[in-house]
């Protein structure tokens, strides 16, 4: 079996259980570190040409990071694609678990049970802070509704104060995000790299949580030790 991930979090999840099956990735899968394998260009405008001569069996791809033209064009070449697009915790482990049988593993691997575990707490009762959270500025994006991320923090005790808006992704301006008076502002490292020095800034008076991106955004072998690591990094904000 010959596999490309289009998507690093897909890309961490099949080296975690069949390396090697991995034929290919983008360049922005960075997990596991030191993985050897065929680069693919990145996850928006991938070499597809690269792709096809890798002659895989199976491409792996996300509705959200990757573009349907791309999904269209490898399925044309007669190459199947396995495509994701978890909007819940509970939705990744089900299309992660999916993925593991569709890569021929009868039983399931370790990170996959830790992750499962992980998460098995119901979501935290009570009142929720009410957050912004920016995933880049310049012009500033947030979280909106149907996020994976939104999800992971509301299972934290963290409501995301643009879930009811109409787009998953909308573009407010800094007044407007200030006008919603949050409780918290919520700033992964990553799309955007939010520092102590880039992003605080811009909320005075409202605390700011500087978290993993990784761990926000990637449904993989990270959501083993996600909920740990980001509740932590959620109490102690700058």
């Amino acid at each position: 079996m010959r596999v490309v991930s289009l998507v690093p979090s897909l890309t961490e999840a099949v080296a975690a259980t069949r390396p090697e099956v991995l034929v290919g990735a983008t360049d922005w899968c960075t997990h596991p570190a030191g993985l050897d394998v065929a680069r693919v260009g990145g996850t928006k405008y991938p070499d597809l040409e690269r792709v096809l001569d890798l002659a895989p069996d199976l491409v792996l791809l996300n509705e959200e990071e990757n573009r349907l033209a791309d999904a269209e064009a490898l399925r044309a070449a007669g190459v199947p694609v396995r495509v994701t697009f978890p909007r819940t915790v509970p939705e990744a482990l089900d299309q992660l678990g999916a993925l593991v049988e569709a890569l021929g593993v009868s039983v399931e691997p370790s990170w996959l049970g830790a992750a499962r575990r992980a998460w098995a707490a119901p979501p935290v009762p009570g009142h929720l802070r009410t957050a912004v959270v920016p995933v880049w500025r310049r012009p500033w994006v947030v979280l909106g509704r149907d996020t994976f991320a939104g999800d992971v923090l509301g299972r934290l005790g963290v409501a995301n104060a643009w879930a009811d808006d109409p787009e998953r992704y909308p573009r407010p301006t800094l007044d407007a995000l200030r006008a919603r008076s949050p409780e918290l502002v919520v700033l992964p490292d990553e799309p955007y790299r939010f520092t102590a020095d880039d992003g605080p800034e811009a909320f005075p008076g409202v605390p700011a949580a500087l978290v993993s991106g990784r761990h926000l955004t990637w449904y993989g072998p990270s959501l083993a030790e996600a909920p740990a690591l980001l509740a932590a990094q959620l109490a102690t904000p700058v």
